[in-house]
């Protein structure tokens, strides 16, 4: 009944886009960004991590024993259930790792979609930024949660580790890689360089652990599409622990003539210049539920 009501709802929605003119087709980023609650119903997770939605999500609490949601005002602490999960879950691993637990950035708005500034994924609730600064205080304000920031983890020229860097990093995103509902975390390849130096024993959980520039500060993590969801999975890593890749970033950084020049891709479109018609149907439907 819901799947037939569900898509009962696509054909109207889209029978009456096809009906407007342009000018009522409006920027994705600016509906998903104005709405400031979840769907009802069954957590669901749509689309791509780039072009997606998630109907049922749930909220972050602000504040927890082990955690702390930031920058509250952006209305970004919200998911599928099993990223709260684990985020709650992760927190009290930080405990083990000698920190109070954890400062959480950015998540997904109430029903996902493109952002109006920031991230080109999140769009799924099942994406995460996660500090790499170690609490201070469990206890902020809203207001000292919008003007404190995190730290960064390498060096002015991005090189090496800066002295911030410690072990207790390397646990906490050991035992975020080692569950196996995560996808893939994403960080700077001087961490990533230096966890594949001290890692010892079983190294297959650095393979979900993929270098990437301007995550210095913060590392993110992917969930897997949750079942019951109707999400595109993205292609598993490649083959082996990801250390001589990592390696290689940092290299070109030293010596930037080693990187052959990429032509854009002329077909590539920020996500947030996407209309709302061209949204998955779904997730059409999500943005403008009532």
């Amino acid at each position: 009944m819901i799947r037939k009501t569900l898509t009962a709802a696509v054909l109207a929605l889209a029978a009456l886009a096809m009906a407007q003119p342009s000018a009522a087709d409006p920027l994705a980023k600016d509906v998903f960004g104005g709405a400031r609650g979840p769907t009802g119903g069954a957590p669901v997770a749509l689309g791509f991590y780039s072009k997606g939605c998630v109907s049922g999500a749930v909220q972050l609490p602000e504040s927890g024993p082990t955690w702390q949601a930031m920058r509250l005002s952006r209305n970004r602490n919200w998911g599928h259930p099993e990223l709260v999960s684990f985020l709650i879950g992760l927190s009290g691993a930080a405990r083990q790792a000698g920190w109070p637990g954890l400062y959480i950035g950015d998540m997904s708005q109430p029903r996902g979609g493109p952002m109006v500034t920031g991230h080109a994924s999140h769009q799924m609730g099942l994406d995460a930024d996660i500090w790499l600064l170690p609490p201070q205080s469990l206890r902020l304000t809203p207001a000292q949660r919008e003007k404190i920031s995190s730290q960064s983890v390498v060096n002015k020229a991005g090189t090496a580790p800066s002295a911030l860097w410690s072990g207790s990093h390397m646990a906490i995103i050991r035992a975020a890689a080692r569950d196996p509902r995560v996808e893939r975390i994403f960080i700077d390849p001087v961490a990533k360089v230096a966890m594949c130096q001290a890692a010892t024993g079983d190294r297959s959980w650095l393979r979900k652990v993929r270098p990437i520039g301007g995550h210095d500060y913060h590392f993110h993590v992917r969930m897997t599409c949750p079942a019951g969801s109707a999400c595109q999975q993205q292609d598993a890593p490649p083959p082996g622990d990801g250390c001589a890749e990592a390696a290689e970033w940092i290299r070109n950084r030293i010596d930037p003539s080693r990187v052959k020049p990429v032509p854009p891709d002329p077909n590539y479109r920020h996500p947030r210049s996407f209309r709302l018609s061209e949204m998955p149907r779904q997730c059409q439907v999500v943005a403008t539920a009532r």
